[in-house]
């Protein structure tokens, strides 16, 4: 039985699932089927990415579930992201068509700059997605596109018709100041790593007060990295195991995956889980069913380490950190 979540609406009039499906790190050759099945639980938004490398998948998953009479392409709330090898403002456009193209749809509900850095062009036919790396190795070279000619880029994909929304991601505070001196159109949303261990109030506090609504990933901190070989301090305990955690968990008869998001949830934050367990896929969908306590979001805001994992110098990527 499918689960149904609330919406956000965004500054634009335009509403968006609450809690969605992430799709980094889904695995190709599953990718199709989770998708279809994801949409077959109840959920609507999709957030995918060219560097995630899956969306032709993807969106052979979203045409099986419209084909099967499951949705409707409006009933789905698509998101994409632009690399940094595409920041020059000519190369925008043709990569965002080539995306489309990839999900197999007219458009895109969200697309969001995925990181504030311009890397040199590499063409689609040399090699796709390109990655953080020129060529293809280990050699960085960054491009000279900057960031407002990127904006600018995007406005005229949404005047277009081609996203109906425009948004960013992994920027911080000053970023976002600078990019209200030149947008015409605001962002719609900021998408932001965001988990007990890196709250970021201040960023969302500013967010907020301009109207720019919020998506966390990553909300299980470091879960979603112990694949990608990251070494954890010895007192970064896994959320999932924090006493904190753990005791919220079970005063509501929840996992603690569900009162992670139910703390990002409960406090305004949309969120984007994955899973490949059925059972899980229904459990993080059904998170605003239920409330914390202020003292148990108070307490769990309270772990607040300033750690961030999604760091390009954490994958040995010398590029920089997020301020």
């Amino acid at each position: 039985m499918a689960i149904d979540t609330p919406f956000v609406e965004l500054n634009n009039g335009n509403k968006m699932p609450q809690v969605g499906f992430g799709l980094w790190k889904v695995d190709n050759a599953t990718c199709a089927d989770t998708v279809y099945n994801a949409i077959k639980t109840g959920y609507r938004l999709f957030d995918g990415a060219c560097d995630y490398g899956n969306e032709v998948e993807a969106g052979q998953g979203v045409a099986r579930a419209i084909k099967d009479g499951l949705v409707e392409r409006e009933d789905l709330f698509i998101v994409s992201k632009l690399w940094n090898s595409f920041h020059d403002a000519e190369q925008v456009e043709p990569i965002v068509k080539k995306q489309l193209a990839d999900w197999g749809v007219d458009y895109f509900d969200l697309y969001y700059i995925h990181f504030p850095v311009s890397l040199k062009y590499v063409a689609p036919e040399v090699r796709y997605p390109p990655g953080w790396f020129v060529d293809g190795g280990s050699k960085i070279e960054h491009g000279k596109a900057s960031l407002e000619s990127t904006w600018k880029a995007l406005e005229e994909v949404q005047k277009k018709g081609l996203a109906k929304s425009i948004g960013i991601s992994n920027y911080g505070g000053a970023l976002l100041l600078d990019l209200f001196t030149y947008a015409t159109i605001k962002p719609a949303v900021l998408q932001i790593e965001h988990h007990p261990y890196l709250v970021q109030q201040d960023l969302l506090t500013l967010a907020k007060e301009n109207g720019i609504a919020v998506t966390g990933y990553s909300s299980f901190g470091p879960q979603s990295f112990i694949e990608c070989d990251m070494k954890l301090a010895a007192d970064t305990p896994l959320l999932f195991d924090h006493p904190v955690i753990k005791k919220a968990a079970e005063a509501h008869g929840k996992t603690p995956a569900q009162v992670l998001l139910r703390w990002a949830t409960q406090r305004g934050v949309s969120v984007i889980p994955k899973s490949n367990s059925q059972g899980r896929l229904q459990q993080n969908l059904d998170v605003t069913s239920f409330d914390l306590t202020q003292e148990e979001v108070e307490e769990i805001s309270g772990l607040d380490k300033n750690l961030r994992f999604n760091a390009p110098t954490n994958y040995g990527i010398p590029v920089y950190n997020f301020a």
